[in-house]
């Protein structure tokens, strides 16, 4: 018997025992390469840039997943015992679910269109180490582990909600990640009282008791608050939008004028057939490294870019999310129209980026409340919920600092001319 223990700054020990089965492929797993890969990818791709706290890596948050969902799993095995035979899977899914994560994390979907997820699933089914460390622990754990994260399929539904719902294991560790490592106050989660309150609804899913609604009405209000403050934070923002220039500057010069080794190839000009070990062979090391390299490149655009996102040379970014469709893109033609006049290629140094963000999604794996009696949709229960379907749209406005004065005059106009 042998036990290893992880000092996590949120969860503080994270023991784990061989002398349990599925705590024993646990281990294994995370000396597994895939998994070690994770070292090199960020929690939160390039805010660090932002919040210069954010260097946690997708590596620490997945044991985080792990721990929360060990709690869950043995709290609610107290209700059904029968769960205890799903810990295979639910370890598993916990453990590998952002595998297949790109260079910077979700950045990486934007600038390569690649989906995290679906990766995740064929690495989990195909990647021989993977696979038979999975395998060795019950006959078809691989594939049953990848259709949990790929199509959200599982014997038992509990399961499936603990690992992708509106109050997952690795939503709870990612809120309260993110905001101890970038300095932010909202994640303070009442992680004791949410689990305690896990129970199961009649049709075997996960449900929360009347106890817990607070605490996860807090949970929401902070999901929404870090999707505000942080993850579409204007500087976060500007970072994403020049990473996705990049990208796509070195895509449409072609390999015979942009340097790139074979990983990077095969994911600037391949990425539709690549195979497990490119997907693999990239990393924030790797991708951090190749656009070290292009600020020396011979396309003045891609060098400009490269040079900004090195340097934290960073475009500026204004708000105009208040306003019409019609409004905002006026806003990017007068942009262009002045960045010309002072000779900056508009293409390379003015954007907008639009997200819409539901804080709050009551059809998509939607919570209940269970009292004994009574099984209610979260939102009919709670007003604050209700509120919180409503999608909010961020819309930022890039566009570099020589022209921001001429800009907000332009803009003030455009105001003044649709009002």
């Amino acid at each position: 018997m042998s036990t290893r223990t992880y000092y996590d700054p949120l969860h503080q020990a994270i023991s784990l025992n061989s002398s349990l089965p599925e705590e024993k492929m646990v281990m294994e797993l995370i000396d597994s390469s895939p998994f070690q890969r994770l070292r090199r990818i960020k929690q939160l791709g390039p805010a660090y840039l932002t919040f210069h706290g954010a260097e946690s890596s997708r590596f620490t948050h997945s044991i985080g997943v792990f721990h929360i969902a060990r709690r869950a799993i043995n709290h609610l095995s107290e209700i059904d015992s029968r769960l205890k035979d799903h810990k295979f899977i639910l370890y598993g899914a916990a453990l590998l679910h952002d595998i297949g994560h790109g260079p910077l994390s979700h950045t990486s979907e934007e600038i390569f269109k690649i989906n995290h997820e679906k990766w995740t699933s064929k690495l989990i089914s195909s990647y021989q180490e993977i696979a038979m460390i999975l395998n060795r622990y019950g006959k078809c754990n691989a594939k049953a582990i990848s259709d949990l994260i790929q199509s959200r399929e599982a014997p038992q539904k509990s399961i499936v909600s603990l690992i992708s719902s509106q109050l997952d294991c690795d939503r709870l560790d990612y809120l309260m990640r993110d905001s101890y490592t970038t300095g932010a106050k909202y994640g303070q989660l009442d992680i004791d009282r949410i689990i305690s309150a896990m129970i199961l609804a009649p049709d075997g899913n996960l449900a929360i008791h009347p106890k817990g609604l607070m605490a996860v009405e807090h949970y929401l209000v902070i999901r929404n608050l870090m999707y505000r403050s942080v993850y579409n934070h204007r500087l976060n923002e500007v970072c994403n939008w020049l990473l996705e220039q990049i990208i796509k500057t070195a895509r449409k010069l072609g390999p015979k004028k942009v340097w790139a080794d074979q990983t990077m190839s095969a994911w600037l000009w391949n990425h539709e057939k690549m195979s497990l070990e490119d997907f693999l062979s990239n990393d924030d090391v790797v991708t951090g490294y190749h656009i070290n390299k292009w600020q020396c490149s011979n396309s003045d655009n891609l060098s400009k870019l490269c040079k900004r996102f090195i340097n934290r040379n960073l475009l500026k970014a204004l708000n105009i999310s208040a306003f019409s469709l019609e409004i905002r893109l006026e806003a990017l033609a007068k942009a262009r129209i002045l960045s010309e006049k002072y000779l900056i290629e508009p293409d390379i140094s003015c954007g907008l980026r639009e997200q819409i963000v539901k804080s709050y999604h009551p059809y998509k794996y939607g919570l209940r409340l269970w009292d004994g009696e009574n099984l209610q949709a979260l939102e009919e229960v709670s007003p604050l919920v209700e509120r919180l379907i409503e999608p909010n749209q961020s819309s930022w406005l890039i566009y570099p600092k020589e022209i921001e004065r001429e800009l907000r005059i332009e803009i003030e106009n455009l105001k003044a001319e649709h009002n």
